[in-house]
């Protein structure tokens, strides 16, 4: 009987592999929206259909080792399907407390000692290698090729090169017009299908491997680019280096490992790309097994707003100067803010963390702190970092939270390798690590979750080069990815046509309600105060919103939603709802009905909320601040100008 149960399964397993060889294998999503149809024959290929549409056909895959190539006339020896159902739940939730984690799998297992495992989410498609090989291996290169059955449009990133601090603006290509020689374009790209569908292309669990580029291939298509690994490096400066010498290979690793996850979130409604959680779904688990010392929260920052605080309040001289942070210590404490940033010039030198600049005093800043219940985060370049990592054990003892790390400006191998060390280091001496001039998330944030912000993205602190209309892609892509720093705050509004602003009077594009709802609609566990204390205490009743917006989540609702046009979203902490639109400026007004189906039936609310007021298309400052009675099932327009915002809080009366 047992000889012909083995019989049985022996068969059955090669029926498998022909299938797969002769028809292919199919993999559906758990509602069966999304289908992955897989081609074992010259190569590994793969094409991925939204029911009957196809959406990307005849991709294909492979990794490139030093003495071969992982999917090239692969050897099919076993499949193996499989099912993921359990819940998930972040330590630092930007979106949802809870995330439900369902998914189909496949792992085809080929000669030759590799699998590739591919996932169906209801929300999109990841596949990764794994290989188990002995002692270490370099990896060449590694082949992530995409087909478009039709003409797309491409949002990206296209930075000048590898060195790059991902700050660029997003600009939209016809994919057949993307050719080689053009710029490549950093993680995350959005497809628009032209049709219902858009594709989040990003990457998750990266580590010990380089960040994945992709480039048009001239032939409605994109090949996958890699920064190679550095051998040689000179000195740039104080906060920089130069490659001086690269190897030929883009990967030195274990020869038994899993490989990032690719992925790829399919919407048919721009709001599920607002809500999709992918990155965490693939990410490591955390690995710190108590994280409770690791308090995410909002912090005022001086750079932006050049350390200047005015008025008759102020008796002293403002600047980087001991009596000037107390202030912000002050300002700080009266709002429950939880922190404030030292930026560049709190130490006597970029290149020593030790020595404090006199005029700061840094450990009379911590004591006053603590007094005030505020801690204190301080900044240093990524070189000053990698050159005296046991910093974190003396930051640790003078009683600093947390550091904002600036500058890498590089994904090779090495420095994502460095972004591990640094956090794992950060870890063991109880201190939570900002990441600026950095890459996008990529799963780092949950295995150490005291990774709490990168910044990655085209900020408030560009001035007048931020403008709504390129901020309104980042719901749909970077912020889609992971936490964002983007420094919101501004209290002095301009429209684009208007805009004439510099530190200390630092201004944004953008209207007062669009600043402030940039608080609820823009995620990080680090959520900055960018400008002027003295600012925020002339406009109280904004300030008061502000300052009570959580960091963290329990829920996240999409209410309406269009790639690079408007989002409206509503979040949940606790018992209060929170509301939060923003919208471009390429129409002069626009009115959007929001349901509120998602209080709770049969209670009563209040709704204060704060609207672009009647002149705020051409005074952006104009607002008005307005509170209703509201309950469950209620409908409510949103008006918002042009480069307009709407911001609320919704509690039980």
């Amino acid at each position: 009987m047992n000889k012909f149960f083995f019989a049985l399964a022996v068969f059955m397993s090669l029926s498998v592999m022909l299938s797969a060889r002769n028809k292919g294998i199919e993999l559906r999503s758990p509602n069966g929206a999304i289908k992955v149809s897989l081609n074992i024959s010259d190569k590994i290929y793969y094409s991925i259909a939204y029911r009957d549409d196809l959406l990307l056909k005849k991709n294909h895959l492979s990794l490139s080792l030093r003495n071969e190539v992982l999917g090239e006339a692969p050897k099919l020896t076993g499949t193996k399907k499989g099912q993921g159902n359990d819940v998930i739940k972040p330590y630092i939730p930007l979106k949802y407390s809870a995330v439900k984690n369902t998914y189909n799998s496949i792992l085809l297992s080929f000669k030759g000692n590799y699998t590739v495992e591919f996932r169906a989410f209801d929300e999109g498609i990841a596949y990764r290698f794994t290989t188990a090989k002995k002692g270490e291996i370099e990896v060449i290169n590694e082949d992530v090729a995409l087909n478009f059955p039709s003409e797309y449009v491409l949002h990206l990133q296209q930075p000048g090169g590898f060195k790059t601090s991902y700050e660029e603006n997003y600009s939209q290509v016809n994919s057949k017009d993307w050719k080689p020689a053009d710029k490549m374009s950093t993680l995350p790209v959005l497809i628009d299908t032209r049709k219902q569908y858009k594709i989040l292309i990003s990457e998750s669990d990266l580590l010990d491997y380089p960040c994945l580029f992709l480039k048009g291939n001239g032939e409605n298509g994109v090949s996958a680019a890699f920064p190679k690994v550095p051998l040689e490096i000179g000195e740039d400066g104080d906060r920089s280096q130069k490659i001086l010498k690269e190897a030929d290979y883009i990967a030195k690793t274990k020869g038994t490992r899993s490989f990032p996850w690719r992925y790829f979130v399919i919407s048919t409604d721009d709001k599920q790309l607002v809500e999709n959680t992918m990155t965490l779904k693939l990410a490591s688990p955390s690995v710190i097994k108590d994280p409770s010392w690791i308090k995410p929260g909002q912090a005022s920052w001086e750079w932006w707003n050049d350390a200047a605080p005015y008025g008759p309040d102020v008796n002293f001289v403002s600047g980087y100067n001991l009596e000037t942070y107390k202030y912000y210590i002050d300002f700080a404490a009266k709002y429950g803010i939880k922190y404030i940033v030292m930026d560049e010039g709190w130490a006597n030198s970029t290149t020593d963390p030790y020595t404090p600049n006199p005029k700061v005093d840094v450990h009379e800043l911590i004591r006053y702190g603590k007094e005030k219940n505020v801690g204190v985060i301080l900044w240093l370049t990524w070189l000053t970092v990698h050159n005296h990592m046991e910093l974190f054990k003396t930051f640790s003892d003078w009683g600093v939270k947390g550091v904002k790390i600036d500058f890498m400006d590089r994904s090779d191998q090495w420095m994502v390798n460095y972004y591990e060390n640094v956090i794992k280091e950060a870890a063991k001496n109880k201190l939570f690590v900002d990441f600026h001039g950095a890459f996008k998330p990529a799963g780092l944030e949950y295995k150490y979750p005291n990774l709490i912000s990168y910044e990655g993205v085209r900020g408030m602190e560009q001035m007048g080069g931020t403008k709504p209309d390129n901020s309104l892609l980042l719901p749909f892509m970077r912020n889609a990815v992971g936490p964002m720093d983007y420094t919101p705050g501004a209290m002095i509004s301009m429209q684009p046509e208007s805009y004439r602003a510099e530190r200390p009077n630092a201004a944004s594009i953008g209207t007062r309600a669009y600043q402030m709802a940039l608080f609820v609609v823009f995620e990080s566990g680090l959520q900055m105060l960018a400008d002027n204390p003295t600012l925020y205490y002339r406009n109280s009743d904004c300030t008061d919103f502000i300052t009570k917006v959580p960091t963290t989540w329990d829920e996240t609702k999409a209410l309406a939603a269009k790639a690079g046009d408007i989002v409206v979203v509503a979040k949940r902490k606790g018992e209060k709802w929170f509301i939060g639109g923003i919208t471009n400026s390429k129409q002069e007004e626009r009115t959007v009905s929001v349901n509120l189906d998602f209080l709770t039936a049969g209670k009563t609310y209040i709704m204060t909320y704060f609207e672009d007021g009647i002149n705020a298309g051409r005074q952006a400052m104009d607002y008005r601040k307005k509170t209703i009675q509201v309950k469950a099932g209620d409908k409510f327009e949103i008006k918002m100008v042009r480069s307009g915002g709407f911001a609320a809080v919704i509690s039980e009366s």
